[in-house]
């Protein structure tokens, strides 16, 4: 959070208007298998993008000049480094920087087209659909037919979920085919869900 707000405080300076929000998981999911997940977003127009990255890069270049030479991004091979320029968005804008420096001074090809090249390839990976939810359709039917609430969830997300890119770009976050089984879901939870209520409240038993 700390980190956030001072992002937040460098982009308010250049009249972007930002926004905190605190998605960290509620309670800790060690019982699942895995611990406790943080993530705090600082959001911005989309129309903002361009103009806030340069202000990090700037922002960076300016730090660059003061940082330690034990930094660990100095002991990383080339390919690491390369794929920080291929992944910026799970790096900070400091290591983004940083990361051409040294590929540069180690006579490596960097420059704007290769960058450029890079960013585009990582929208396109970023912009795949996610992986087959077969399982989760079967679900989905099987509460649609039943006539649980559950069903209109997972018609929903499927159909209707999407995801943020780097960019500010969004797209659906599955594809066509599962979209097309999640509004079918959708459709038939809308028709069984409130005759099952219905049903229920019936005095069948009087």
């Amino acid at each position: 959070m700390e980190l956030a707000l001072e992002l937040a405080n460098t982009l308010q300076e250049h009249q972007i208007e930002t926004q905190i929000g605190d998605n960290s998981a509620p309670v800790d999911s060690t019982f699942g298998g895995s611990s406790l997940q943080y993530n705090i977003e600082v959001r911005i127009p989309k129309e903002d993008f361009e103009k806030a990255e340069e202000i990090l890069k700037k922002e960076a270049e300016i730090a660059i000049e003061t940082v330690d030479k034990d930094y660990y991004l100095f002991s990383f091979e080339d390919d690491e480094l390369y794929d920080i320029l291929l992944k910026p968005d799970e790096w900070n804008e400091f290591d983004y920087v940083l990361s051409q420096q040294i590929l540069k001074k180690r006579g490596k090809p960097v420059d704007q087209e290769l960058l450029d090249s890079l960013k585009k390839r990582r929208l396109e990976d970023l912009a795949k659909p996610e992986g087959n939810q077969t399982a989760w359709i079967y679900v989905g039917y099987l509460f649609a037919i039943l006539g649980g609430f559950l069903g209109l969830v997972i018609g929903y997300l499927l159909w209707k979920s999407k995801k943020t890119l780097p960019n500010g770009e969004k797209v659906y976050s599955y594809s066509d085919k599962d979209r097309k089984h999640g509004q079918t879901i959708l459709i038939i939870s809308l028709v069984i869900f409130p005759l099952t209520l219905i049903w229920r409240a019936l005095p069948i038993f009087d």
